[in-house]
């Protein structure tokens, strides 16, 4: 039997490559771990960490095509980040101009929830600790 470990990054396309590096560093928080310009693809690499986990890869590719629909297109549907306080998060992305949408509760689990958009449109959910 395979076995997994855990999930090693989630590697993400964006159309803007300084807009969406300025929203996971400065607005979400993640941390630099390298950067890379890769001259044969015309395309930047950001490795980003959450705490001291490496978590996300960001690309840059000359023209990427859109993404389908929003968020019940093939692939990845949302990325989740857990948080401690469901209004201090919201409230620090107000701040920085960025939207959410109003907080739900899971039926399953009851806990709460919101969701709000990358620079390219990509669902981010923040789920409450």
């Amino acid at each position: 039997m395979l076995q997994l470990n855990k999930v090693h990054h989630i590697a993400i396309i964006c159309s803007d490559y300084a807009v969406s590096k300025k929203f996971y560093t400065e607005i979400l928080g993640l941390q630099i771990i390298r950067e890379v310009y890769r001259k044969e693809r015309d395309s930047y690499k950001l490795d980003l960490a959450l705490g001291d986990q490496y978590a996300i890869e960001l690309f840059s590719f000359p023209q990427p095509p859109p993404r389908v629909s929003r968020p019940e297109a093939t692939g990845l549907r949302h990325l989740a980040f857990e948080v401690d306080h469901l209004e201090s998060a919201i409230g620090w992305l107000t701040e920085k101009q960025v939207d959410t949408e109003p907080i739900r509760t899971d039926e399953h689990t009851a806990k709460r929830f919101t969701f709000l958009a990358d620079p390219d449109d990509l669902p981010i959910e923040l789920y409450e600790k």
